[in-house]
């Protein structure tokens, strides 16, 4: 990997950002996820490259989804894992609210664990704080933790939970010690990486959510030396999802080990999550949100806001782009 494949893949979310964000607020969140689909493929196989999406949305037989084991790019040049959602929070795309985005995280081959299709609890928390909270422990007992470490008094703390059925208890206890909680309906890519920025507001990240999303986050937070940890939950009672109501916590331990997976209650850390020499994450806003601002239409442009961070140059830039439309008169500075 180098300078210029990261602008590429800069490029990559800009354009399923854009894809996506034509189908804002039309509730069509399915429309809207094979649009960024479809976007991202087709700029990653411009690239010179021998890619390969090690996360995706499916498997193959589940096209247009961008399947794990797709190969994109040119063919030739370096090789190139890819853990992508091209639209993360399709429920907040369809419905013109905060925080959906076009993400994906990309490493040097075989830098990126392959996170099976399951969830996982997650814990997120900014640089001052790693390696101090740790997920084993209590919700309490990280957040007296992480008041130390920031020097912010707990009642002034903001704790991003998934608003969830699973997570009743956990934000009875987030509560109890006087910390805020922030709850939200969907994408927690953007709220775990948030932690690792001072001035968001966002201070930690707890909670169960999607595995493939663990991955995204964990890249992000290596290159920004933010602290992520997460756990694989195998068991339904536990998920407390529709989505596994057919599923045995015995069937899906069965389904790990045939992945490769027997220690399946190892905790992971960011750096064995996303463990290639050179890791980058790149997210673009669909609709505006924590970090970056949505895609906004003009007459003579399309505008992006965007955020890739690299262990290559240990950088986090924040990119505005101005997508020049043909036959343009007028384009305003802001």
């Amino acid at each position: 990997m180098d300078r210029t494949l990261i602008q590429e893949i800069l490029e990559v979310v800009e354009q399923a950002a854009i894809a996506s964000a034509h189908l804002t607020g039309l509730g069509q969140k399915d429309e809207a996820d094979a649009a960024a689909v479809e976007a991202m493929r087709k700029r990653m196989g411009d690239i010179q490259m021998q890619g390969k999406i090690v996360i995706g949305e499916g498997e193959r037989d589940e096209a247009p989804m961008l399947y794990i084991g797709e190969e994109v790019g040119s063919g030739s040049g370096p090789g190139v894992d890819f853990a992508v959602d091209p639209c993360e929070g399709t429920n907040l795309c369809a419905n013109s609210q905060r925080g959906s985005m076009a993400v994906l995280a990309a490493s040097d081959r075989g830098g990126l664990f392959n996170a099976p299709d399951f969830y996982m609890k997650k814990l997120a928390a900014p640089p001052a704080a790693k390696g101090k909270v740790d997920i084993r422990k209590s919700a309490t007992k990280n957040i007296r933790i992480l008041s130390d470490c920031l020097g912010i008094a707990i009642p002034d703390l903001t704790i991003v939970v998934m608003d969830r059925a699973r997570h009743k208890d956990l934000i009875s206890e987030i509560r109890s010690t006087g910390a805020r909680v922030q709850p939200i309906s969907d994408g927690d890519v953007q709220a775990a990486i948030a932690c690792g920025f001072a001035g968001t507001g966002t201070h930690c990240l707890m909670g169960i959510g999607a595995a493939p999303e663990g991955v995204i986050s964990a890249a992000a937070m290596r290159a920004l030396g933010g602290h992520f940890q997460g756990q694989l939950v195998y068991d339904p009672a536990i998920a407390q999802t529709s989505e596994w109501a057919d599923y045995t916590k015995e069937g899906n331990i069965k389904r790990l080990n045939e992945m490769g997976i027997t220690d399946i209650d190892k905790i992971y850390e960011a750096n064995e999550l996303a463990s290639g020499e050179n890791v980058v994450f790149a997210g673009s806003g669909i609709t505006d949100g924590l970090l970056f601002d949505g895609v906004k239409f003009e007459k003579d442009c399309t505008r992006t806001s965007s955020l890739i961070i690299s262990t290559l140059d240990k950088s986090a830039r924040f990119t505005n782009t101005v997508h020049i439309k043909d036959g343009a008169k007028s384009i305003s500075l802001k």
